[in-house]
């Protein structure tokens, strides 16, 4: 999976137990959905939050949201069953948590395909201990049919005994480690989440980042950030605008035999060209994404 496919700048996090929360997030402006069945829900409440999730994507009604089934792990009592489950739920990915190593990946897949999981369902890994800092590049080459990595800032600040920073400087090497993993295997890659929901100043700051970091988007605990998140990772239209006067300045001096052009003052190069299409892309995508609802 490309991990321009569509737009996801905003992913929240609902617990899988929840009708009431499931049902309204078919109206959130959310690009994806985690419906979880790992930390948001109680032990014995995983059956039932199981059938909960299945009943809720069968119904429909999501628009064009990305739909995200996590998983708890197949240590647990509960994993194998989530799989089960999640393979033929309709759910266009499979979230597994605290991946650690490649055959983490693959024995995940195995009991997915067993179970029905159509060829365009993907797998994501939740990022979220040291030792899956190390391995991020055998991970996210693990197996085709892995479309995602996702940070679990919070479980790997307290592995690293790490404090929580505006800066974020004790989650950079990590952050890093995984960004690089990601692009280099072509994944989608969310960032973690902000925890204090009174620090509006801090989230902006958290997105900011996270965007200049190259992150494609940022997991969240709460639908009132969502809007402010949409904004932080969506393109510009100063963005855009200048995106297209690449694309057409470049594409006229290849036409002219030119193998130099100047947009704005600078020099284009061919990468400057291919980000420029792609920024025009995610554009694009997010106005379909918002006309679906």
């Amino acid at each position: 999976m490309a991990a321009t496919a569509r737009p996801r700048r905003s992913v929240l996090y609902m617990p899988g137990s929840n009708a009431r929360a499931l049902e309204k997030g078919r109206s959130l402006p959310a690009d994806g959905l985690i419906l979880d069945l790992e930390d948001a829900v109680a032990p014995d409440a995983k059956a039932e939050a199981r059938a909960t999730i299945k009943a809720s994507i069968a119904a429909g009604g999501y628009g064009g949201r990305e739909l995200v089934v996590r998983t708890n792990g197949l240590n647990t009592p509960w994993g194998y069953d989530d799989l089960v489950m999640a393979a033929s739920s309709g759910a266009d990915a499979v979230l597994l948590p605290k991946v650690e190593s490649p055959d983490m990946v693959r024995q995940a897949e195995a009991v997915l395909r067993a179970n029905g999981s159509p060829e365009g369902q993907t797998i994501w890994c939740m990022m979220e201990t040291p030792l899956g800092m190390l391995n991020a590049r055998e991970i996210a080459g693990a197996s085709p049919k892995l479309g995602g990595l996702v940070m679990g800032t919070s479980d790997l600040a307290k592995d690293l005994h790490a404090a929580h920073t505006r800066d974020r400087l004790p989650m950079l090497t990590s952050l890093g480690l995984c960004l690089l993993a990601a692009r280099a295997y072509g994944l989608a890659i969310l960032d973690g989440v902000h925890l204090d929901l009174n620090d509006d100043a801090g989230f902006a700051d958290s997105c900011a980042q996270g965007r200049e970091l190259g992150f494609d988007g940022k997991t969240l605990i709460h639908p009132k950030t969502i809007a402010a998140c949409n904004a932080a990772f969506a393109p510009s239209e100063e963005e855009v605008a200048q995106a297209h006067r690449i694309i057409q300045a470049h594409a006229e001096a290849v036409a002219q035999g030119k193998g130099v052009v100047l947009v704005d003052g600078r020099l284009v190069e061919n990468l400057h060209v291919e980000n420029a299409r792609r920024l025009v892309a995610m554009a694009e995508a997010i106005r379909a994404l918002e006309a679906a609802g």
